[in-house]
């Protein structure tokens, strides 16, 4: 005798997949009726819709998504609405946490508001997701350029300045200084004097994430990124042994 209760459920989870790809269907052509007419709000809510339905489309509506909330990003930050842009960022990266593109725009957004080093943040990872990205290197060298004063060029230039911070150095760690902490690192250059000179433990700490940034990249170009730990914190916020194990 068939089993009536399993035939209903197999009928009912048939009519919910048919019911869900149906809506799918009808909010992707709204949508694109919508970019049609400019409504890009409206448009970005049912491309929402769609990636929640149907992650399985993300990869064929991506283009289309960023244009919709890109557009609308706009929209939102010409009225100041700047709490929904950036809810919008938020719900975009949620569902593609590792786009480059999204990140580099949402970097654009902050830079402009004034908050550049969180612009830093999103323009580092949208390289780092994809090196080749010109718009976020420049971008995140951009920025760059606001957070570092300028007495910091000039004190890496400082050839003289160097050399006799180099000496001093060489001098602690053969006196017995082999565990240092480099605190405000900057680019990074005082930990790897250390570390060339001989020191076996080298922290450094550096509470600006554009400078935290740099000083990772910096360290990292010159191969000795498993040889200094770079810290983002604050040096008050140092904890022992936490954070530097060494007495």
């Amino acid at each position: 005798m068939p089993n009536s209760n399993a035939k209903f459920h197999c009928n009912h989870r048939g009519g919910q997949e048919a019911g869900r790809r149906e809506l799918v269907s009808r909010s992707l052509q709204s949508a694109q009726h919508c970019l049609e007419d400019q409504d890009f709000g409206t448009a970005y809510a049912h491309y929402l819709l769609v990636l929640n339905l149907a992650p399985e489309l993300k990869t064929s509506v991506k283009e289309t998504f960023q244009f919709s909330l890109f557009k609308w990003a706009e929209e939102l930050d010409s009225l100041a609405r700047i709490q929904d842009l950036f809810n919008c960022y938020e719900q975009a990266l949620e569902l593609y946490p590792n786009d480059e593109v999204i990140c580099n725009s949402m970097g654009e957004h902050l830079f402009r508001m004034g908050f550049r080093d969180e612009a830093a943040g999103y323009f580092h990872k949208a390289v780092k997701l994809n090196p080749d990205f010109t718009d976020a290197k420049e971008n995140f060298y951009r920025v760059a350029n606001w957070l570092v004063e300028r007495w910091h060029f000039i004190m890496l230039n400082d050839t003289k300045r160097n050399l006799t911070y180099l000496k001093a150095i060489e001098n602690a760690v053969r006196s017995g200084c082999k565990s240092v902490l480099d605190i405000g690192t900057g680019t990074g250059i005082l930990s790897m004097f250390a570390k060339k000179a001989g020191a076996s433990s080298v922290y450094a700490c550096e509470l600006s994430k554009t400078m935290y940034e740099l000083a990772r990249d910096v360290v990292a170009a010159n191969n000795m990124e498993t040889e200094i730990k770079l810290l983002h914190l604050k040096s008050l916020d140092i904890e022992i042994p936490k954070h530097i194990p060494e007495r």
